[in-house]
């Protein structure tokens, strides 16, 4: 009997009307030869765009989030903001800041959260560019033209390369999908709230706001 798998994919029918997928472009041999500052120039050139870097080195354009989507993010990132000013034991992020991860990939989560030590530990030139590490903790909001799998394969990638607890929130189905290390992945239908601990000690986030 094989091993049992490390997460659990979603296998029902959750799409959305207006969901493309995003435009892959594989640059590959070209991106491999640039460094993380012509990179990060690169990006800041093209600010029109969301943009990732996939292990393989495939370029990832996304859509800009629509005024709903932005709207949650930006009530996302103050709910979490005013527990981790009081909390002070990690720095919080905001979204698309990039991420260097292990694998070579560049991700730009919604939201994002790591230890101070390991922020500190990182060189100015590191903490002025790409972080060069995967935050503790991510969180990926789904717009209406996301498809869910690249997304759940996002949580995937994330926890593989050292997240300690990540969430993707879709609000228009009004569920959550909670992972973490050495754990199948939870759903959950409708939850009014859904608590960090103990990753992130007493943060519980009233979700439900972000339903509206």
């Amino acid at each position: 009997m094989s091993a049992q798998p490390a997460f659990a994919r979603e296998i029902e029918d959750d799409s959305l009307p207006e969901e493309t997928d995003p435009v892959i472009l594989n640059f590959a041999p070209i991106l491999r030869r640039l460094r993380d500052k012509d990179l990060l120039r690169f990006c800041e050139a093209n600010e029109c765009k969301r943009l990732e870097l996939s292990k393989d080195g495939e370029l990832v354009v996304m859509p800009l989030g629509g005024g709903n989507t932005s709207r949650r993010s930006a009530k996302l990132n103050g709910l979490f903001g005013n527990w981790a000013e009081a909390d002070g034991t990690g720095e919080g992020f905001g979204a698309f800041t990039g991420f260097r991860l292990p694998n070579g990939a560049l991700r730009g989560p919604y939201l994002a959260w790591m230890k101070k030590d390991r922020w500190a530990a990182l060189s100015e030139a590191e903490q002025e560019g790409f972080a060069p590490l995967c935050p503790d903790f991510v969180v990926e909001l789904r717009s209406y033209s996301d498809p869910l799998k690249p997304l759940q394969a996002k949580l995937e990638e994330y926890l593989e390369n050292g997240a300690q607890l990540g969430w993707l929130i879709d609000p228009y189905k009004r569920k959550v999908y909670v992972y973490r290390p050495g754990l199948l992945m939870q759903k959950l239908d409708e939850p009014e709230t859904i608590s960090g601990d103990p990753v992130l000690p007493g943060f519980v986030l009233p979700v439900a706001q972000l339903y509206q």
